[in-house]
């Protein structure tokens, strides 16, 4: 007999623990609060199953904290505003106001916060006795307080810390070993320590203090740091160093070791050797005897900046010492594969591996990285960048051979890959790939021997006028048919997967000639991340229909974007004469940017390094106020308060913040810019519009 099924089973009907699991997964903030929308229940269940929490009011209004999320236990207290300024110095009762945070968020045990000056941390610090995970934020110069002062009250309150993020505060590097000193029980119980500071990425921390606090924290699991490797400066890095860090910390599976000149480092110069001038003090058998004391080692970094030769010998005991090994990224490291007949030796035998970058390998050729591709099968992510022998048929090897399971490729400042070769290396994986970073280099290149029995001009994009910015479209046109006609063409190839693409562009340079470069069809892609790097104060003219944003109108899903000029150098006052000054260069860059439908953007203004100034200025306000579908924008610089305003016309923004994240960040309020006061008037008036969605 057939059992008669009851076909009217609602979503209602599923049990509240079922639900409660399936509304855990979801992650996307838009989501959940579209769920928390649906009936009372849902809104009930969203509220008790949401962890993470980015506060984003301002904390003035005290009225307006939420008080449902009590489930949350991972709590970002950075992005409240105004931003940078000390959280707790709104309220006249300051512990009155910690505790009003405490009771609100009672189940935090992960906790990011801006901490401008210690009191910070004494008051919220016993509010969360039980926190494992804290990130601390300071992009402003150090309180001139004792050494140490910044992590007292934490070690002192928070007995089960077991992670500390410093990436992003800026503090002396003399500040964490004495505090770490003072309290040995919480230093054995860090299992995460990130010490790899971008605020100061001039200074990096010396042997001795590497090895005093690997000393104090024996039971660390992932250790991040920024150092001096450079054996010209006391207290570098050696490989003495390197050894008894790895005895200090026997159990590591991840180590990241940075010189600190890398964090800042513009892009290098396509056309030296690929050496430096100095070799770092590190010998192939002290790296033996690291890798043979890291036996659980799953992800390494070592980007030494300095030379580090012959070391295939060393990468090869690395596979055999570190079975768990993932991930690997070198930089400054030469002879790391010979490549003789495409055999698999040195880094190649490193068959785990699923994320390899190779950076600044001055010897690396297309034989090495056929090699890599055949040692290495498991490869998802591949970087390479500064390698100046090898070309696009090394590259176009290595994609054929990998195409199984390469997702994330990056290809910078190679001589012989600029913007087309590097595309056209890449056509075995174009329907597999989903996030790319290329070079905007449209200059003809030279190929190399491997390629061509001679050297001759590649056939490529040609520039008539690089002054002017003015590109010949009947030669572009020319070679895209070319391309078509090709056998290889990229008309009828599509970038199926890729969701995210990053760009680095030198200053001056046109946007445009990349759809035609073979990036025309990406119907996934979602995000474009633009770096601008150079100095504007070189150029002289600029084109008049601007820098080519709207040529990005192809990308029919492209919502998020990047716009990073921070590294374009110009005159934020008065220009010399002959010059112009940095706003015809944000009216250069953002022009067009109001026919993208974009929901979110950041943006770093160029800045003129003899004032440390990075502002926003008025015709920048002004095309970013005609974007029409603008949801957030971040303004990584300062503003005025009446072209902040201009913003308001843009009817869907409803999150806007500036964030003065660069060192050092303004002490002071200017009176022509953005000060407090300014702040919660424009976010007033933010708030009181009606939003249409």
């Amino acid at each position: 007999m057939a059992r008669n099924f009851n076909t009217n089973v609602h979503f209602h009907d599923i049990p509240d623990a079922i639900l409660s699991s399936i509304f855990s997964l979801i992650t996307d903030t838009r989501s959940r609060n579209a769920m928390s929308l649906v009936c009372l229940k849902w809104h009930l269940i969203e509220r008790s199953t949401r962890t993470c929490l980015s506060l984003r009011g301002n904390i003035r209004d005290l009225f307006l904290l939420p008080t449902c999320f009590r489930a949350v236990s991972n709590l970002d207290l950075s992005l409240v505003s105004p931003w940078g300024r000390p959280i707790l110095d709104s309220s006249p009762n300051t512990t009155l106001l910690a505790q009003v945070l405490h009771c609100t968020f009672p189940s935090v045990v992960t906790l990011t916060v801006y901490a401008r000056n210690p009191s910070i941390l004494h008051l919220l610090a016993p509010q969360w006795p039980n926190l494992r995970q804290i990130k601390l934020v300071r992009w402003h110069k150090r309180s001139p307080t004792t050494l140490g002062s910044d992590f007292l009250a934490l070690f002192e309150h928070c007995h089960s810390l077991a992670s500390l993020d410093l990436s992003h505060f800026y503090c002396w590097t003399e500040d964490l070993p004495p505090a770490l000193e003072a309290y040995p029980s919480i230093a054995a119980s860090l299992s995460h320590l990130n010490i790899l500071n971008y605020t100061s990425a001039d200074q990096g921390f010396k042997s001795h203090e590497i090895l005093a606090i690997t000393s104090a924290c024996p039971n660390l699991r992932e250790f991040l740091a920024a150092c001096i490797f450079d054996h010209r400066y006391i207290g570098f890095v050696g490989d003495e160093t390197l050894l008894s860090l790895a005895t200090n910390c026997p159990r590591l599976s991840l180590l990241h070791l940075v010189d600190s000149s890398s964090l800042s480092a513009a892009r290098g110069d396509p056309d030296n050797d690929g050496y430096t001038t100095e070799d770092a003090i590190i010998r192939q058998t002290m790296l033996i005897e690291m890798f043979s004391a890291l036996p659980l080692l799953e992800e390494l970094v070592l980007d030494v900046c300095h030379n580090v030769r012959d070391t295939w010998v060393a990468l090869e005991m690395l596979n055999s010492k570190c079975l768990r090994l993932k991930s690997l990224k070198l930089g400054q490291f030469h002879g790391i594969c010979k490549g003789i007949d495409a055999r698999p030796d040195g880094i190649a035998l490193c068959s785990r591996l699923e994320s390899l970058s190779i950076k600044n390998c001055a010897d690396l050729t297309d034989s090495g990285l056929i090699s890599i591709s055949l040692g290495c099968p498991r490869l998802a992510k591949f970087e390479v960048q500064g390698c100046k022998k090898i070309t696009k048929l090394g590259m176009t090897k290595l994609a054929s051979i990998l195409r199984k399971t390469l997702t994330e490729v990056k290809i910078s400042c190679c001589k012989h890959l600029n913007t087309v070769t590097s595309l056209q290396a890449l056509e075995p994986i174009r329907d597999c790939l989903q996030r790319l970073h290329i070079d905007c280099v449209w200059e003809m290149v030279e190929q190399s021997g491997s390629e061509a029995t001679s050297s001759a001009k590649y056939d490529g994009f040609k520039c008539s006028d690089r002054r002017r910015g003015i590109w010949e479209e009947a030669n572009l046109k020319k070679k895209y048919k070319k391309y078509n006609d090709n056998e290889n063409g990229y008309a009828s190839s599509t970038w199926a997967k890729l969701q995210c693409l990053s760009l680095w562009i030198a200053v001056g340079e046109l946007l445009n000639p990349l759809v035609l470069a073979g990036l025309d069809d990406c119907p996934m892609l979602e995000e474009i991340q633009i770096k601008v790097e150079g100095d504007c104060r070189h150029q002289s003219r600029l084109s008049p229909d601007g820098f080519g944003l709207s040529s990005l109108l192809c990308y029919p899903r492209l919502s998020k974007m990047h716009i990073d000029c921070q590294a374009a150098i110009g005159y934020a006052l008065t220009a010399p004469s002959g010059h112009v000054d940095l706003s015809p260069w944000e009216r250069f860059y953002l022009n067009g940017i109001g026919r993208l439908n974009l929901t979110e953007l950041n943006y770093w203004p160029p800045q003129d390094i003899d004032y440390n100034k990075r502002s926003l200025s008025l015709p920048a306000a002004g095309l970013l106020a005609q974007c029409r579908t603008m949801r957030k924008l971040f303004v990584h610089g300062t503003a005025n308060e009446h072209f902040m305003m201009f913003l308001l016309k843009a009817q869907t923004l409803r999150d806007v913040q500036l964030r003065e994240d660069y060192y050092p960040a303004p002490e002071n309020d200017n009176s022509t810019e953005m000060r407090i006061d300014s702040c919660s008037r424009f976010e007033d008036a933010l708030n009181r519009r009606a939003i249409p969605d």
